[in-house]
């Protein structure tokens, strides 16, 4: 590990002063490579708060352009990015926050086929997408890789998190948790709706949970899953079993 510059001591001095961070653990930091699935609601949050925290290598996966109706809920982008494929207005975004950090775009849909190869060489996946396939197709490259897997959600006025590393006997994977049906109906916000500040929360609780997969603090959060109801301003968090049925126990 190189050492921090006075500039990274001055711009990281918040994180460093922290005992479970410290310079050791910003300059874990400043190695780790992220990939995030999907640069929207929960994404585009994430994806700020790990270049500000200076998470060296961020790989973003998405292949939409931006949209007017984004705008209520996804921050990282303006009016002028209207049109513009998100991974390239959040590599700009990106490129104004730190110049710490370097980008990957891969403006594809993941899927089955590619997602082994989309997530390699990442420490940590963080899982924003909208439809339930993706999902299966990330949660089990994340496991065939023995990727920590943050898999966020949000829908109207409810959002869940957990982090998923089904490799170990004791943890679940996310088929633990949703089964292996991939037809399952899928639920947009341009259908039913969502509050827009709720996605902010999500992106950023994946965020806290992306760094401490890379530098650890705190409880274990694997295993567990966090469900947030803004309309009666409840947060619950479950213990999730791993599944004996499921492929992840062998």
């Amino acid at each position: 590990m190189t050492d921090l510059s006075d500039t990274q001591l001055d711009r990281y001095a918040r994180h460093i002063i922290l005992k479970e961070i410290g310079g050791g653990g910003q300059k874990r930091l400043l190695e780790a490579h992220v990939a995030l699935i999907g640069a929207g609601g929960i994404g585009a949050p994430a994806i700020q708060y790990l270049a500000a925290a200076g998470v060296g290598h961020l790989t973003i996966i998405d292949d939409d352009d931006v949209a007017l109706s984004n705008l209520q809920r996804q921050v990282l982008y303006g009016t002028d990015d209207v049109g513009t494929p998100k991974v390239d207005a959040a590599m700009q975004a990106v490129a104004r926050l730190n110049p710490d950090v370097r980008v990957s775009r891969q403006a594809t849909r993941i899927a089955m086929d590619n997602a082994a190869g989309l997530l390699f060489g990442a420490d940590v996946v963080i899982d924003g997408s909208d439809n339930f396939a993706t999902r299966l197709a990330v949660a089990d490259a994340a496991l065939e890789r023995r990727i920590p897997l943050v898999s966020a959600a949000v829908g109207q006025f409810d959002g869940q998190l957990a982090i998923f590393r089904g490799w170990e006997p004791d943890k679940p994977c996310y088929r633990c948790l949703v089964g292996n049906d991939p037809d399952r109906p899928d639920i947009s916000c341009a259908d039913q709706g969502v509050l827009g500040a709720l996605t902010g929360t999500l992106g950023s609780l994946a965020a806290i949970e992306a760094i401490r997969a890379i530098v650890p603090f705190g409880a274990d959060p694997a295993g567990n899953l966090l469900m947030i109801d803004a309309l009666d301003f409840r947060f619950r968090t479950l213990r999730l079993p791993k599944d004996p049925g499921c492929r992840c126990a062998g």
